[in-house]
């Protein structure tokens, strides 16, 4: 077919092609803008101005507070141990629902949906009946001196179970599209099981792996409701950010709540960034592999 032929059967050439009339496309677009602006920048922009409208050196002074400093603190030593926690169990659980047949597997997807299900607030609750004073596992804790809740332990748990499905759920699709012929032809070849997952599996996921990491780690820095019920909110112990913004709120300390709430907002802006960043090494590294293998076949 020549070229003509082709340019003529193109949708935007053909005769009755349907096409959105220019009012319908501008006014689209005018409304999809002003939903962003409304909901999305202007709390943002707001978040700024309020911790700024009293100054720079009221908003430092904020931020270097005692009680903020130990939020910070806290939020962070959270994240460092529940995200690469739920990293090692979201690889093991992908690995083993994609690559693997065995009986219960529609009960362990379901399992790690479960936080998806369930309130936060009702996930705190959860460990408060387990392992408050009152609770199942309350008197051996307590006869053995060991804190749980209200105490960093039980802060870690709660936001490990909130944030446990993101790296999941990201690998598992993936890992269910690319199947395990690769996995089968290292095995053959005589690799062994660590140097197959190292060289071959990992490889493939990596760009996955990586977003469900940022988004465990947004998540966990920024959960409020688990993390409430668990934390008993003691001031400068086992209050993190989110948990400080809202007492410095109720106090109608608003320049230091919105000072905090700016570093949160700071780190959704990451977050995004960092998202944009893996999901563009992602296309490069597609359209490199495209371009590798459109070479071997010619």
């Amino acid at each position: 077919m020549s070229g003509a032929s082709r340019m003529s059967l193109s949708p935007a050439t053909t005769p009755g092609a349907a096409r959105d009339p220019l009012w319908l496309r501008v006014l689209l677009i005018a409304v999809t803008l002003l939903f962003l602006g409304l909901f999305l920048l202007l709390p943002l922009v707001s978040v700024f101005y309020e911790a700024l409208r009293g100054g720079v050196r009221l908003y430092l002074a904020s931020l270097v507070d005692s009680d903020a400093l130990t939020a910070v603190r806290l939020t962070l030593l959270t994240a460092v141990i529940a995200v690469p926690c739920n990293l090692v169990f979201g690889l093991a659980a992908a690995w083993a629902l994609a690559k693997f047949e065995f009986r219960g597997k529609a009960v362990l997807i379901t399992l790690i949906d479960l936080p998806f299900a369930v309130s936060p607030v009702v996930s705190g609750l959860v460990f408060v009946l387990l392992f408050g004073a009152g609770g199942w596992f309350g008197p051996w804790l307590t006869a053995h001196h060991l804190h749980i809740i209200f105490a960093v332990p039980g802060i870690v748990l709660a936001t490990m179970f909130v944030t446990f499905p993101f790296v999941a759920r990201e690998l598992i699709p993936l890992m269910q599209e690319q199947g395990s012929e690769e996995e089968q032809a290292a095995l053959v070849l005589g690799a062994g099981g660590w140097s197959t997952f190292w060289r071959v599996t990992l490889p493939n996921i990596k760009w996955a792996l990586l977003y469900g990491v940022i988004l465990c780690n947004a998540r966990a820095m920024g959960e409020f409701g688990a993390v409430s019920v668990v934390s008993g909110h003691i001031r400068g112990r086992t209050n993190t950010m989110p948990l400080h913004v809202e007492i410095l709120y109720n106090e109608y300390n608003f320049q230091a709540a919105f000072a905090v709430a700016s570093l949160l907002a700071l780190l959704a802006l990451v977050t995004l960034a960092a998202k944009e960043l893996v999901e563009w090494r992602a296309r490069v590294d597609m359209r490199s592999a495209a371009g590798t293998a459109a070479g071997e076949e010619k």
